[in-house]
Parts: C-alpha cells; structure tokens; sequence
C-alpha cells in the first residue's frame, strides 16, 4: 500500500482556468489532479485531491486525515491570510504540510502576504503554478523515504 498525501484545495479554485487567467494561468483543477496523480504515481504515493468552497468541510476533510495520511499538501487559497480555524486544524492532526500557491503571494496585495498556515509548514511553495503541487509531492515522497532527515 502506497503512503496517502492528501492534497486540499480552498474557496474559488474550482474556477481554475477561466477566473483570472493572468494570474492563475489557463490550468483546470481537473488537470491539476491529473497532474497530482501523475507525480503520485511515478513516486510511489496514492493521492487523494479534494477542493471546497466550505471552510467547515476542508477542516473536516483535515481532521478525518489523521492516522490515515502521510502528508498534507494545501492550496488554502484565500483562507491562508485569515483563517485560524485551518491553521489549528492542521496542527492539531500532526501530520507534515506543504502550503502552495500558483501565484506568488508575495508579488501580489499586501494582505495576501501574511499565511496563518505557513509557520507550521514543513515548507511553502508559492508563484511556481501547478508545478508547485509536483514539487511538494515530489518533496513527500523523498521524505517517506528519508532522504531529509532534517525535516
């Protein structure tokens, strides 16, 4: 059995592809997933993907993942800069948790600056588009397998 990322998208991702374009790029969340899948597959991890425009059903989403997940990758979208139920949640299961974004943040308005859930990420990986989802489940797998032990 393959260990279980479960990769968690927030509010208006389901827009993907046609909300923004200039920022977000032309990318569904369907091909996103494929792509989830796809890298999860070359590497040996069974990906579970899910997006809600609900707060309440990500955080149950998060807590039904402990002891069954090795992992959380999180696109917490807009809840990233005010939500502290999210943030709570995912310390509270104690499992490692990679943030990413397709645009870089940084670049963007300042109240997008400002992450609840990045001090408790193993790491953040942000403005890298849909790579960044391949990147940070290519960073679980290497650490399933301890290639970072300084994680």
């Amino acid at each position: 059995m393959h260990p279980l990322i479960l990769v968690l998208n927030g509010p208006n991702l389901n827009l993907l592809g046609t909300r923004e374009p200039a920022t977000y790029g032309h990318e569904t969340l369907a091909d996103i997933a494929e792509l989830c899948r796809r890298t999860g597959e070359r590497h040996g991890l069974a990906v579970e993907f899910f997006q809600t425009n609900h707060e309440g059903e990500l955080i149950e989403r998060i807590h039904a993942a402990r002891g069954r997940c090795a992992g959380i990758l999180i696109n917490p979208a807009a809840w990233t800069h005010t939500s502290v139920a999210i943030r709570d949640a995912l310390a509270a299961v104690e499992l490692p948790v990679i943030e990413v974004h397709l645009s870089n943040v940084h670049k963007r308005e300042a109240f997008r600056h400002h992450s609840f859930v990045s001090p408790i990420a193993l790491g953040v990986i942000a403005g890298l588009g849909s790579n960044g989802y391949r990147l940070g489940l290519e960073h679980f797998a290497q650490l399933l397998k301890g290639i970072h032990h300084d994680q």
